[in-house]
Order: structure tokens, then C-alpha cells, then sequence
């Protein structure tokens, strides 16, 4: 029997890999290893709040087209040369406002009818012709003064006119001529004393001469005063009715006391009566003493 000194080779093949082990369960010491390093991990980690599900934002809507006019003029965008031109516009507007108004209001003939209107020029025609007759009589005395032969004879008898004219307007002589009566009759009592004042006044304007007031003569220093019960001419009371007997060209007197807004009107606000009555012959007969001056001296003396 022979033996061979080699040992036996291993058939070919027969080499088997190496098998994976199987894993080994986890016992409870590793599941509390593992929960714990969690724990430590989550710790570890900053706070964060949940946060709850945001509602989806609608969408914008798009811009109307009044608010992009709004947002393309506001706010304004002007330059220096076109706020100087704007403040210059505004003071020209202003101006002429204030013009217009004023002229509108100055207009106190406004409303008035076209036949009132035509009065009143009138009356305006009739002053001017009076002065222009003043103007020329004036005229024609002078042409007198350097004509006449006898210059200290027409002198002498121009004083003598004018100190007759002058006694008129002084109330020391008596008057007559053409003129108007009025009367206003007042039974409530509602007429002041500067309502006849006024009346006056109008009177003088229209061109009146000579006037009288229930017997009591109106010179330049005359005044009027509520007394009681009545009403007091330079300190002397007069009762109602109140009579104005007024020498001038009844043409221009009437219109004067009618015109819109004038005397007649006012008066007959007040409930009173008022009467004008035309005539080719008035008479002023109630006189004025004549007063001398304390301190005024003729200069030519």
C-alpha cells in the first residue's frame, strides 16, 4: 500500500461565500438607547410653532380707471413758473369780482321800470338846464357890468336883485311862483322826523326855492326833532297833517318825490297818506327875522 506525502486537495467549487448573520433583535436595551437619542435630538433642535394653514390671499383686483385719474393728478406736481402764473390768474379773478360787485351794487336804479327811468332823466335834464341858465345869467350880467355906460347905476341895481334873491333863500322876505303842495297825512303816528328830513332834502335837490312846513319858514339852518306827539321845526312843534308848500318847477318836483325807492314810497311804508298837488301859483308868506352875525365881517369893509 502506497501513501502519498501530499495532503488530499479540495475539490474545485466547493469554496461556499461567506453567509450574512443574521441580525440580531433588539432587545429593550437598544430600544431605550434609541429612544433617548431622539429625545436628545429633538431637545437640540430651536422651538418652532406650528403655524395653521394660511388661507390662499385673494387676488388683487385691478385698479379702476377713476382711481388712476386720482393717482395721476394727485398729488399735484407744478413747477415754480406754473404756481406764479396760477397766483397771478387768481389775484385778476378776484379783482374783477370785486369790480363787478361793486358796480352792481353801486346801481341803486337796478330795478326800476323803464317809465321811472325816464323820470328820473328827466329830472336830471331839468337840473342841468337850470344851472346852464344860471350860467348864462351870470354871463349876461357881466357883459352888462363892462358895457353899460353907467357901470355904478347897473351895479346898484344887480345888488338890489340879488338882495332880494337872497331874502328869498334867507326866509326875511315873501315868495311866490309855480310849485307843488304836498301833504302826509300820518294817523298812526309812524313818521320820524328824519323821514321829513329827508323829504327836504329831496325837495332841495329837485331844485326848490322857497319852502314852508305847516307855517314855519325852512332857511338853510333849519332842523328837525321828534317832539312829543309831533315832530319840532328849529324848536317849534308842528302837528300832523304836515303841509309842504315848495315854489319850484312843478315838472321836476313831483317826479323827484316818486322816483322808485323815494319819498312817496317810504312814507307810504309807514302807513301814511301822501298827496302832491301841482300849481301855477304857490305862496310862501311865513318869514325869518333877519339874524346878524356875531363874528363874521363883510370882508370888503
Amino acid at each position: 500500500m502506497s501513501t502519498n506525502d501530499n495532503p488530499p486537495e479540495e475539490p474545485m467549487g466547493s469554496e461556499l461565500p461567506p453567509r450574512d448573520e443574521p441580525a440580531k433583535p433588539a432587545g429593550p436595551a437598544a430600544a431605550g438607547e434609541g429612544a433617548e437619542a431622539g429625545r436628545a435630538a429633538q431637545a437640540a433642535k430651536p422651538f418652532e410653532p406650528t403655524k395653521p394653514a394660511e388661507a390662499a390671499e385673494p387676488a388683487e383686483p385691478a385698479q379702476s380707471g377713476r382711481r388712476r385719474l386720482v393717482e395721476s393728478v394727485w398729488p399735484p406736481r407744478v413747477s415754480r413758473a406754473q404756481l406764479i402764473v396760477a397766483l397771478l390768474l387768481f389775484v385778476l379773478g378776484l379783482g374783477l369780482a370785486i369790480q363787478v360787485r361793486s358796480n352792481s351794487d353801486s346801481s341803486a336804479l337796478r330795478g326800476a321800470r323803464q317809465e321811472d327811468l325816464v323820470r328820473i332823466l328827466d329830472e336830471l335834464d331839468g337840473r342841468t338846464k337850470r344851472l346852464e341858465d344860471e350860467k348864462q345869467r351870470l354871463e349876461d350880467q357881466r357883459k352888462e357890468l363892462e358895457s353899460s355906460s353907467n357901470q355904478a347905476e347897473e351895479a346898484r341895481r344887480q345888488t338890489i336883485e340879488k338882495e332880494r334873491q337872497l331874502g328869498i333863500l334867507a326866509g326875511t322876505v315873501a315868495a311866490q311862483g309855480p310849485g307843488i303842495t304836498l301833504k302826509i297825512t300820518d294817523p298812526k303816528g309812524q313818521v320820524q322826523s328824519d323821514q321829513l328830513l329827508d323829504t327836504l332834502q329831496e325837495l332841495r335837490a329837485a331844485g326848490a326855492e322857497a319852502i314852508q312846513v305847516n307855517g314855519v319858514r325852512i332857511v338853510a339852518s333849519s332842523f328837525f326833532s321828534d317832539e312829543g306827539g309831533g315832530i319840532g321845526i328849529d324848536g317849534k312843534k308842528i302837528t300832523q297833517p304836515y303841509e309842504f308848500k315848495v315854489i319850484g318847477k312843478p315838472q321836476d318836483l313831483e317826479p323827484a318825490l316818486n322816483i322808485p325807492g323815494g319819498v312817496v314810497q317810504t312814507l307810504e311804508k309807514e302807513q301814511a297818506t301822501v298827496a302832491v298837488t301841482r300849481s301855477a301859483k304857490i305862496v310862501v308868506d311865513a318869514l325869518r327875522a333877519a339874524k346878524q352875525p356875531d363874528y363874521a365881517r363883510s370882508s370888503s369893509s
